[in-house]
């Protein structure tokens, strides 16, 4: 049976995936309530897990170090309560083929090589090229909701990964060119950033030590 996780892991975790954000963003996240969130990053900043910055107008919260040890060690224990440990594994094992189907296809979206210039900058002038790169995404969409239902059916914070690239996938084929890529909409690339974050998170591994 999946496992609803407490509000203060939630918190915590939201700062983790998504990086950077202020406290509205944070319980968006997860549908926290905005209220208790702020309480709760309050808690969480009183005990040195996580900083709130601003500048020029804008804040918003991120983890320490201290923050991403105990973020580990809360979704450690979380994974060893349900015992979906193997479950989370074999999942990030199929991930990571799709992960470098997605990586290449978000360069390809960025730069459109020529005889004089490997790294030119795709200007979308090609739609055969675009129109391949959007097919190729609509392919790892395809894969990435087996994966999202069966974390899903381990912890229900894993839900909705899926509908959310199928979201931004859909506004990029109706030709809005900026939800393949961009990191300030819920893109593609976004979703599956989060996305990684959150398996590399919760199985303690270190990005760099990927294959």
């Amino acid at each position: 049976m999946t496992r609803n996780s407490s509000p203060d892991l939630l918190a915590l975790h939201a700062v983790r995936v998504n990086g950077y954000a202020d406290t509205p963003v944070i319980a968006q996240r997860y549908g926290l309530d905005t209220a208790e969130t702020k309480e709760l990053l309050y808690d969480a900043q009183a005990r040195g897990w996580v900083e709130h910055t601003a500048f020029a107008g804008t804040g918003g919260w991120s983890l320490t170090e201290p923050g991403r040890t105990e973020n580990e060690r809360q979704l450690a224990a979380e994974l060893d309560l349900v015992g979906g440990a193997d479950e989370v594994r074999d999942v990030y094992r199929e991930f990571l083929p799709l992960n470098a189907l997605l990586l290449r296809a978000c360069t390809d979206w960025q730069l459109r090589p020529t005889p004089g210039d490997r790294l030119a900058a795709n200007d979308h002038s090609d739609h055969a090229w675009d129109a391949r790169i959007l097919h190729e995404l609509a392919g790892i969409d395809h894969a990435l909701t087996p994966l999202v239902d069966r974390l899903g059916s381990v912890l229900t914070r894993f839900r909705g990964y899926d509908t959310r690239f199928g979201t931004a996938l859909a506004r990029a084929r109706a030709g809005e060119g900026a939800w393949v890529d961009r990191t300030d909409v819920d893109s593609c690339h976004r979703v599956w950033f989060e996305l990684h974050e959150d398996l590399i998170a919760t199985l303690g591994i270190d990005r760099r030590a990927e294959p």
